[in-house]
């Protein structure tokens, strides 16, 4: 079909990134101050076809994204480019044959990984999921309230470990941790276990683009102590969004002030972490005296 006919089946569960691109249309259209019947009328399509984008249940092509963009005027040429890209990825990701069987968040966070430029993650009392050793993993899964069956605990370690597959990508994401000492000396598994975790730690960190910073009890406060922090970097930082951890599952954060406020303490926390070369040097002590 030409681009007025264009259809594409309704989703009865949009993905984060689907939902964050109807999100994106949906600004744009209030900051033109056009109606959704207005937006409609120009693409000759139903009313409800508008507001069915603009919460991701309807596909959306990067040609129907474009015209959006120019029926509201949005000079931003990079944005747009980047927008038309993110609304046609729509390939199989390595994490979809776990649909139905992890919950959505999750997965939502493996797409926001693999089509990360950069993921600046910051972790006070947990070891970076995309850095965890199989017995680790299954260490912490068994921790889990209420407790997961076995069968669950060995799905998600399994999950767990593909995750890893965005460090060996063509064009990984540049990854930039920083963790806090308290994570490191965290014994999930006991001794043994979280020895060769640290050590699996340091090994990873020698990949170009792989950097882990410490920050050691010695430096005290810091802005966003005990929180879980990723914050995933897009073609263009309009699109860069953050995911917390809480026990309730996956938060994903993308207004202006919410990215903002998050870049501004992952540079502090930064600020006060070693550096790389005296990080790992602190990793090899701990491990060393387990």
């Amino acid at each position: 079909m030409g681009l007025l006919g264009e259809r594409m089946p309704p989703r009865t569960t949009p993905t984060e990134r689907q939902r964050r691109v109807g999100a994106e249309l949906r600004k744009m259209r209030i900051a033109a101050g056009m109606s959704t019947e207005f937006a409609a009328g120009l693409l000759g399509v139903p009313r409800t076809n508008v507001p069915n984008m603009e919460s991701g249940r309807s596909g959306i092509s990067a040609a129907r994204v474009r015209t959006l963009a120019c029926n509201y005027g949005c000079p931003d040429q990079d944005f747009v480019d980047a927008l038309a890209e993110m609304a046609t990825r729509r390939g199989r990701g390595w994490w979809e044959p776990y649909r139905g069987q992890l919950p959505a968040a999750i997965l939502d966070i493996d797409e926001m990984e693999w089509h990360a430029k950069r993921l600046r993650i910051a972790l006070s009392v947990h070891m970076p999921g995309i850095l965890d050793t199989e017995e680790h993993a299954r260490a912490v899964f068994e921790q889990v309230i209420p407790p997961l069956p076995g069968p669950d605990v060995d799905l998600r370690v399994t999950h767990r470990m593909a995750r890893q597959a965005v460090l060996v990508k063509p064009d990984p994401p540049v990854i930039d941790l920083i963790v806090h000492e308290a994570a490191l000396r965290m014994e999930f598994g006991g001794s043994k276990v979280a020895k060769r975790q640290l050590e699996h730690v340091l090994n990873e960190s020698e990949r170009d683009t792989v950097t882990v910073r410490v920050i050691p009890f010695k430096a005290g406060g810091f802005p966003g102590a005990g929180q879980s922090v990723i914050y995933a970097e897009a073609a263009v930082p309009q699109l860069d969004v953050v995911e917390l951890d809480s026990t309730h599952g996956p938060e994903f954060l993308d207004s202006e002030m919410q990215l903002r406020k998050y870049r501004a303490q992952l540079d502090q926390m930064q600020e006060v972490a070693l550096d790389p070369i005296e990080s790992r040097d602190f990793i090899r002590t701990i491990a060393d005296d387990l």
